[in-house]
């Protein structure tokens, strides 16, 4: 199976459990096999995002952080698009950490990234298969748009 057909499939299942709020999935199992710039962030794409597998990266080591418990992607409401056209990676929306870093710090991790920012929070609600954050760690939603 290849990783884009286990992503759709963990997609599909988790829009099934809970088809009132978005999907969030592990950073890996989104990054993992695509290769499509377009896929996050597509306008600032050539405009100052660095490429898909730089922002792989930078995310990677914001997972890696002590004060880190986790990073996401958070799917766009078109996602399922790539059900239609197999040539198409599943649309993302945001990336959420969960992390009891304050929000300058978490500022910090985007610089370069052509990010407008970070909320603390869902901001489409929380699916019902999304993690919880642990006592003294929040959620912060990364957004490009």
């Amino acid at each position: 199976m290849t990783p884009r057909t286990a992503l759709l499939q963990t997609l599909e299942h988790l829009d099934a459990l809970d088809p009132d709020h978005l999907p969030v999935v592990p950073l890996d199992a989104y990054f993992t096999g695509n290769d499509q710039e377009e896929s996050i962030a597509p306008n600032q794409w050539e405009f100052g995002r660095p490429p898909i597998r730089e922002l792989h990266a930078r995310f990677q080591a914001v997972a890696a952080r002590p004060d880190v418990q986790g990073v996401y992607v958070g799917l766009h409401q078109d996602w399922g698009m790539a059900l239609e056209d197999d040539t198409e990676w599943p649309a993302a929306e945001n990336i959420h950490i969960l992390t009891s870093a304050d929000e300058p710090t978490v500022l910090s991790w985007l610089d370069g990234l052509e990010s407008d920012g970070a909320s603390v929070g869902w901001p489409y609600g929380q699916h019902a298969a999304a993690p919880v954050p642990a006592e003294g760690f929040q959620v912060f939603s990364v957004f490009w748009d």
